[in-house]
């Protein structure tokens, strides 16, 4: 059987990681096929607006949290598994495990620093919906943690892509950190202040959505550290679903903004 060995591990002995590699892609990749459909997960203002149509905030029912608190629930787990693998005797075991689980805990502390100094927040979120996102993010951070443990019994890839894996994950979370910077600063009155603008700065002179760009760069460098299937069945499942969210997102600022330029692209300037 073909495998392309120089640059992945050989899949482990492991039915749950296997099962875990495809549902993640295929739960991802079936994610953005909703955004495109404009069926959107109840945490932006996608949520509220389907087929041209504003629903009432809440209109799912059920307990809600504001917006920076379901965030939170949503990010903080993962951040603590990522940073207690270290401390969980034989979970991180040579320098690619522990690049690797450094990489995860530096990608959920930016996302819970975020949530507390940077985004702003207009609404609520439902509490199922922030635990799902919760248990998805929890449940891929440990998986790819322990894909990696597995990893260790396994013949090494012949091409080493380590080091330039982590520096597109620094790539990532960079550009990923500065264009969420660039939005938080259209809405500088704060959680109150509910109008939206057309996004100025950096690559939204471009795209409408490079902080998705830079997301999808950052979960392919976490592939590359790793090289093993399950961390590049995530980073592709990403990269589908925020493919078809910057679509959406690209629809929605159309649909607000008469002004809005047509030769900006949603997502890869000038192309895609």
């Amino acid at each position: 059987m073909w495998w392309p060995s120089s640059l992945l591990y050989p899949p482990p002995a492991s039915a749950f990681v296997t099962a875990m590699s495809v549902v993640s892609f295929a739960s991802l990749a079936s994610a953005g096929l909703s955004e495109l459909r404009g069926q959107h997960m109840a945490y932006s203002k996608f949520w509220h607006v389907v087929s041209g149509q504003q629903q009432k905030k809440g209109g799912t029912g059920g307990a809600q949290l504001p917006g920076r608190d379901g965030m939170l629930v949503a990010y903080a787990p993962a951040l603590v598994a990522a940073a207690a693998s270290f401390v969980v005797p034989g979970a991180v075991e040579g320098l690619r495990a522990e690049l690797l689980a450094a990489a995860l805990a530096v990608h959920f502390l930016k996302r819970v620093l975020e949530v507390l100094f940077i985004h702003r927040y207009s609404g609520n979120m439902p509490l199922n919906t922030a635990l799902t996102i919760s248990s998805s993010y929890l449940l891929s951070a440990i998986t790819m943690i322990y894909a990696q443990h597995l990893a260790v019994e396994l013949p090494d890839p012949s091409t080493n892509l380590l080091y330039p894996g982590v520096l597109l994950f620094a790539v990532g979370i960079a550009g990923n950190f500065y264009h969420h910077y660039l939005l938080s600063q259209l809405r500088k009155g704060g959680d109150d202040d509910k109008g939206y603008k057309i996004p100025k700065g950096g690559l939204f002179e471009f795209v409408t959505c490079p902080h998705y760009l830079f997301e999808i760069t950052g979960f392919f460098g976490f592939a590359m550290i790793s090289q093993t299937v399950y961390a590049l069945a995530m980073a592709s499942g990403t990269a589908a679903y925020l493919v078809g969210r910057s679509f959406a997102t690209r629809r929605w600022y159309e649909s607000k903004f008469e002004e809005f330029p047509a030769s900006i692209k949603a997502l890869v300037p000038y192309i895609l």
